[in-house]
């Protein structure tokens, strides 16, 4: 454990009564003691944990991190990430939400292709699969994004759009690719420009940046997700942790960041400061945009309830990534959480990160 910083006489105040602020910082000592248990028995290798209430901050860092500045891979994290990049062309009037997405992308036709709408993408209800049929190949290849859009964009769709929900890394994919078209670059650039810089995000990176693979916090492959080999020994030269996967950059799952970094971001959304989009759009990303029945989404984001943890009001706005992260922030209580660690989200039940975050959300 490194550092703490939580100011107790100014939460006393911003909780109301200094029982609510004992019951607050007695959580957050829980939280913390929760994830160095699992350093102490061997069970995660690196954590960072970072939660604002109102404007009080609460910060350690555990294992192998030198500071709370620790880089992690985000994995679907990284999702609102690159979208919020997207949505900056939408503040600049470059394209609609209704916007078909064949307008960007013309040979994204027939199929019922023609039906896809940029809010399609963005909020999961596209028709396309969360990973490709050929995704093992293609990493083993090291292939290019551009190359794994383009068999995005023949894939079948698994329903009519619009009318089903179904959780995509493909639609995220294509949504960035349509970015890269409109602002004729790359999308890590793109997201360096239009989010890290105006945001002052200096420890994060659409892939690696300016910075160096041995500056990123490794993750713990065994249990990894399918998708990214699965822990596989076969798989470590396009693994979480191969230099291929870290420089590389996917939209979906590619961004390295600080849990303070990712407060800030979360932070662009809660205040509506304006920093890097408009606060009516940074507004609308959070707002669920999908039909009564389906799963509530905003625009990249997990909206409702259920985009936080136990207690979290439905007003919540967050994302999980399978690399063993989570974020949210809660409205109602002008709370945001950050729990980062570097064991995969699927490696153990209830797993610590929900643990700690589980906490945060019952001192609300």
């Amino acid at each position: 454990m490194t550092r703490r910083t939580f100011i107790q006489s100014g939460l006393a105040v911003g909780l109301g009564s200094p029982v609510l602020a004992a019951l607050s910082r007695d959580r957050m000592d829980q939280a913390a003691e929760t994830l160095a248990k699992s350093i102490r028995t061997g069970q995660v290798t690196a954590a960072v944990f970072h939660v604002v209430q109102q404007e009080h901050s609460f910060t350690r860092s555990f294992g192998n991190v030198k500071n709370e500045d620790a880089m992690f891979l985000l994995g679907s994290i990284s999702k609102p990430i690159s979208m919020t990049a997207l949505m900056t062309l939408f503040d600049r009037g470059e394209f609609k939400l209704n916007d078909p997405v064949k307008k960007f992308l013309p040979q994204f036709a027939g199929d019922r292709r023609d039906e896809v709408t940029m809010q399609h993408l963005l909020t999961h209800v596209s028709g396309l699969p969360d990973q490709l049929a050929q995704n093992n190949a293609l990493r083993s290849k090291h292939a290019s994004l551009l190359e794994f859009a383009e068999h995005a964009m023949r894939t079948p769709l698994q329903f009519a759009p619009g009318s089903k929900y179904q959780y995509s890394s493909m639609a995220i994919l294509l949504a960035a690719r349509v970015a890269e078209l409109i602002s004729g670059t790359d999308i890590r650039t793109l997201v360096d420009r239009a989010v890290f810089q105006p945001l002052q995000m200096r420890h994060s990176a659409q892939g690696l940046g300016r910075f160096k693979l041995e500056e990123m916090i490794p993750c713990q492959t065994e249990h990894a997700a399918p998708e990214s080999g699965a822990g596989d020994p076969n798989a470590r030269d396009w693994d979480w942790n191969s230099p291929w996967w870290r420089q590389f950059g996917a939209p979906w799952g590619g961004t390295h960041a600080s849990a303070p970094d990712l407060a800030t971001f979360l932070t662009e959304f809660l205040d509506e400061k304006g920093a890097c989009l408009k606060p009516e759009t940074a507004n609308l990303m959070v707002q669920n945009h999908n039909s009564p029945g389906l799963t509530p989404r905003g625009l990249g984001w997990n909206v409702g309830a259920s985009a936080g943890s136990k207690g979290c009001s439905e007003k919540t706005f967050g994302h999980t990534g399978s690399t063993g992260t989570i974020v949210w922030a809660d409205p109602s209580s002008h709370t945001l959480c950050v729990v980062l660690t570097s064991l995969p989200a699927q490696a153990v039940h209830p797993h610590p990160r929900d643990l700690a975050a589980d906490l945060v959300a019952s001192a609300k």
